[in-house]
């Protein structure tokens, strides 16, 4: 997912602070899909600002903390969003698993570690699908359709992906346990 889409649609809610995008991520569980470090964020807003996608609407100076700035969107920003938004929309889904590559090896593999693994892993993954489901609850106003639609492919996917990793088990079981 790009991060400066994630921004430019934030930012056409209204004006921001950098910090005030991280902690919406957060809410709204978009870090949960979007893998980034905390000072890519500010980068991208440098690099945003330096292509005039966004611009300072505020400079706040409060006595005893830095100076906080917030942003807006700007008319030619609101154009590279929609380009961002319709190529993100139109990228395939990609298949990057990495059970896939140690699966390509399992019967090299030691089977009880290897189980032990897979056990710990579908459990991670249930727990994060249960914390996907979570996040309605915690909102105080309901999610809009887009932000609904990622939760709700999100939890199909960690569900889908946990039965099929329950498969892979079953299956093991005859051939390497």
């Amino acid at each position: 997912m790009n991060l400066k889409l994630i921004i430019l649609g934030l930012l056409m809610e209204g004006e921001k602070h950098p910090y005030e995008i991280q902690q919406l991520m957060k809410s709204r569980g978009i870090d949960c899909y979007v893998k980034y470090a905390k000072g890519s964020l500010y980068y991208a807003f440098d690099q945003l600002e330096k292509a005039k996608w966004i611009e300072v609407a505020a400079v706040i100076r409060e006595s005893n903390r830095p100076d906080k700035t917030t942003y807006r969107i700007t008319d030619l920003g609101k154009e590279e969003f929609q380009l961002l938004l319709v190529q993100e929309m139109g990228r395939p889904m990609q298949l990057n698993n990495p059970n896939y590559a140690a699966l390509t090896f399992a019967e090299h593999g030691d089977p009880e570690k290897m189980d032990q693994a897979l056990r710990e892993n579908i459990r991670e993954v249930g727990r994060l699908a249960e914390l996907l489901e979570s996040i309605p609850e915690k909102q105080t106003e309901p999610l809009g359709f887009g932000p609904r639609m990622i939760l709700l492919g999100a939890i199909e996917h960690l569900r889908a992906e946990v039965r099929w990793m329950e498969r892979v088990r079953e299956e093991a079981w005859g051939r390497l346990f």
